[in-house]
């Protein structure tokens, strides 16, 4: 049972086991590690999915002959394997270059360079048959507030992500966007910085359909809010196209710990909700290893996310057939949130609601039992039920 295969779609992005544990004030303290042997030491843990940026893949700097080795061996090792490439992205946040933004750039040659480098990566992704495209705004924001105006940057924003949607359709690759927010690091303050502000963008592009988000435990977090609220309004809105899972200490810069090692109540609602939502995409794994730990502990870390989410799912299914617990939601009423309300308006249901005579004080008499409900999931968590 808590054996990963290809059914759970677990997948994991280069740059997470093969993040060599730099941070602001630390050098490497891991070797760099080639592509295929990434691939093939993940398809050994059972996982479904790799994923990788432009320059994950091939470095800046590579001669052709270099290049032409590197996509060899990569496709060998996912042949080899049955590791599929679940996902593509760009980076825009490391070079000198984006120091002031990408799509939202103040220089227009800098937004032009940044969309041909997002085609390219594009272009490679579709060879490798990725079916979505992540977009995360690193340096899409601001410092001094007087130096972009807001506006006019969620213009450009807007149009380059309509450029892109173009280009996809135009070369009919079967691929959709989904959109990374999140709300400051490395800039002071990020545009689109929720899941939520999100949402309303979307809405906002000529192709809204081909668009959703790719929301990340560790992102909201920050923000100080709730993760699975945020998903599961995702989820309601048709809008979770990906989904980057992690762990997080609130109050903390972005630290991308090992899934399910922080907040493992949190951590199992979500489990919950996207496995019994039926929720088909990757579960992919946006983590890296302690910076204390190197070699054999890389994989036991990529082991590690993967057996936390199978105990957790295990979990969501003994919650649902746990009598104590399924007899506390009817106590808590949560059955009764299916119910509709109203219904639709008509002139006839709105005056007889009017009409209707209401006792608050009766209706405020009710008690939920929550403290037993909380409870019993928290003795679920920890093994005693």
């Amino acid at each position: 049972m808590l054996a990963p295969g290809p059914q759970h779609r677990f997948a994991f992005g280069l740059w997470t086991v093969g993040h060599p544990g730099t941070d602001p004030f630390g050098a490497p303290v891991r070797p760099p590690l080639e592509p295929g042997e990434i691939v093939r030491r993940l398809g050994d843990l059972g996982v479904w999915g790799v994923s990788f940026h432009d320059d994950d893949l091939l470095p800046p700097g590579l001669s052709a002959a270099e290049r032409q080795q590197r996509l060899t061996g990569f496709r060998k090792a996912l042949d080899a394997t049955g590791v599929v490439v679940s996902m593509g992205t760009t980076n825009l946040f490391t070079h000198p270059v984006f120091k002031e933004g990408a799509f939202t750039a103040n220089d227009p040659e800098i937004r032009r360079y940044a969309l041909a480098k997002v085609m390219r990566s594009i272009d490679l992704a579709a060879e490798f048959g990725a079916p979505t495209y992540v977009f995360w705004g690193g340096r899409e924001g601001v410092e001094a507030m007087a130096a972009k105006p807001a506006c006019e940057a969620l213009d450009r924003y807007r149009e380059a992500i309509d450029f892109l949607c173009g280009y996809v359709r135009d070369r009919e690759y079967p691929m959709r966007f989904a959109l990374e927010p999140k709300p400051n690091e490395p800039r002071g303050d990020t545009f689109l910085p929720t899941i939520g502000h999100m949402l309303a963008f979307i809405e906002t592009l000529d192709q809204p359909a081909m668009v959703g988000v790719n929301p990340e435990v560790a992102h909201e977090t920050m923000a100080g809010l709730s993760f699975y609220h945020g998903v599961a309004q995702a989820l309601w809105a048709g809008k979770l196209f990906h989904i980057d899972l992690n762990a997080q200490k609130p109050g903390r810069y972005d630290q991308d710990l090992r899934f399910g090692s922080e907040e493992v109540k949190d951590a199992f609602f979500l489990v919950k909700l996207l496995e019994e939502a039926g929720y088909q995409g990757p579960r992919h794994f946006d983590a890296r290893p302690y910076r204390t730990d190197a070699g054999e502990d890389v994989w036991e870390f990529a082991a590690g996310c993967m057996r936390t989410y199978l105990i957790l799912a295990d979990k969501a299914r003994r919650f649902a057939v746990d009598g104590d617990i399924q007899a506390a939601l009817s106590a808590a009423g949560a059955s009764d949130l299916a119910t509709p309300t109203v219904g639709g308006h008509t002139r006839e249901a709105a005056e007889k609601l009017k009409a209707t005579e209401f006792d608050p004080d009766v209706l405020a008499d009710r008690g939920y039992h929550n403290e037993r409900l909380d409870q019993l999931v928290m003795e679920l968590l920890l093994g005693v039920r």
